[in-house]
């Protein structure tokens, strides 16, 4: 069941959280219910009609993969938050990383459309249906900033359990927000006041209902009356230039109603999960953008990938210029986010797309502050806006512009089928 895809949903994870809703009104928490009610709802999420044991969709491939995976990555940080202090070497560091990351690459290779009719099959079914499972980027990111963390040094103390529970946290299972380890654990270990609890519930209640006007009023709107028909006929300027624009607001209402759902979940569960967006067509340049959209996992290609790629260049001397550093990491930092999207050519130049963007954008920094504006004004800044919301529109037409095609083909198909 696709989390906070139905109203059945809805109905099921409420019902399920009542007693736990209850409680908080009281300044109390069950860890031990918690525990039972996140499993039941990681079960409901990972069910399957056709990809089961013993014809019992609860108990579905996905979710035993998920298990297995969980266990994985907890003993790969446990070995090596007890191994660290004996030598906390970088090959170590690295086995660790390259470890906990190989279920990921092997499900995006699998993945791959590169693999065409390649693809392995067992029992007419592909191998990627029953090795993966919904959500494993966004648990091993969780993975994978745990052992940096580790290997920095700012986790001072860590608890297995509390890695279980931070892992399979359901309501941001599937596509974030990225939490961090400290901040999760810090929210988990006291339970809120009654009175701070039920300032959650209020603000988990807004989230709600403006996720549903997001996902399944705008969103919706969005997509039957607008991506729909101009998908039907592809071909002029005008009908592209209108998708562009149809597309990356659909993109941002859907993306951003399913986010306000899993914080307000969090919410009620007494865990303040972070922000995901800002207005993020409100950005005046791309570098504001990216502060503004998909927040968390920005911070994390940020903290994770960039300033790691930045830090090292600088400790080897590797070059002398710190924006030439700064540059390499930027490319470094956007080539791999678009690979994470997929290993295909037209995820990796929107990576380098992003890239290019934010190295331009540096460059026009510099050639600001020698050249300081003779005028700022409200008119200036909605050209900023503007221009900056075109740019970010045209990469995210191109990033699915095979997605696109795909579903014009479909809709195509299903036209000529019902035609009479």
């Amino acid at each position: 069941m696709t989390p906070y895809g139905t109203f059945t949903f809805f109905l099921i994870a409420f019902i399920v959280l009542l007693p736990v809703i209850i409680l908080g009104f009281l300044g109390k928490r069950s860890h031990i219910y918690n525990g039972l009610s996140t499993l039941f709802m990681i079960e409901l999420i990972f069910s399957s009609t056709k990809h089961n044991f013993f014809d019992q969709p609860l108990l579905s491939v996905a979710f035993v993969n998920f298990i297995i995976y969980v266990v994985w990555q907890v003993l790969i940080i446990m070995y090596y938050w007890k191994s660290r202090f004996v030598k906390n070497t970088f090959s170590k560091f690295f086995m660790v990383i390259t470890l906990s990351i190989l279920p990921l690459i092997i499900v995006k290779v699998m993945q791959s459309s590169l693999l065409g009719t390649a693809q392995i099959k067992f029992h007419e079914s592909k191998v990627v249906e029953l090795i993966g499972f919904l959500g494993i980027s966004y648990v091993t990111f969780k993975s994978v900033q745990l052992l940096m963390e580790i290997r920095d040094g700012s986790i001072k103390e860590i608890d297995h359990w509390k890695v279980v529970q931070f892992i399979t946290f359901f309501p941001t299972i599937s596509s974030g927000p990225i939490d961090r380890y400290k901040r999760f654990v810090k929210d988990d270990r006291v339970a809120p006041s009654g009175e701070a609890y039920r300032a959650l519930v209020e603000k988990a209640i807004h989230y709600i209902m403006l996720g549903f006007l997001y996902k399944f009023i705008i969103a919706h709107l969005l997509h039957v009356y607008a991506i729909t028909p101009l998908l039907m006929d592809l071909t002029g300027f005008t009908a592209k230039w209108l998708y562009m624009y149809a597309y990356s607001l659909y993109l941002f209402f859907d993306f951003a109603g399913y986010t306000l759902f899993a914080i307000a979940f969090s919410y009620l569960y007494g865990i303040k999960s972070p922000q995901n967006f800002n207005q993020p067509f409100k950005a005046k340049n791309i570098k504001d953008f990216w502060n503004r959209w998909h927040m968390s996992l920005s911070f994390w290609f940020r903290d994770c990938i960039y300033m790691r790629a930045l830090f090292f260049m600088s400790k080897k001397r590797l070059l002398k210029s710190q924006f030439a550093m700064s540059n390499i990491a930027f490319s470094l930092n956007f080539i791999i986010m678009g690979i994470w999207h997929g290993i295909e050519s037209y995820y990796i130049l929107y990576g380098m797309y992003h890239a290019a963007l934010f190295i331009g954008y540096g460059y026009y920094e510099r050639w600001r502050k020698q050249h300081p504006p003779r005028w700022q004004n409200q008119f200036t800044t909605v050209m900023s806006i503007i221009i900056t919301f075109h740019f970010v529109a045209f990469g995210f037409f191109n990033l699915f512009r095979e997605t696109v095609l795909k579903h014009r083909r479909n809709l195509k198909v299903w036209n000529l089928k019902h035609k009479y």
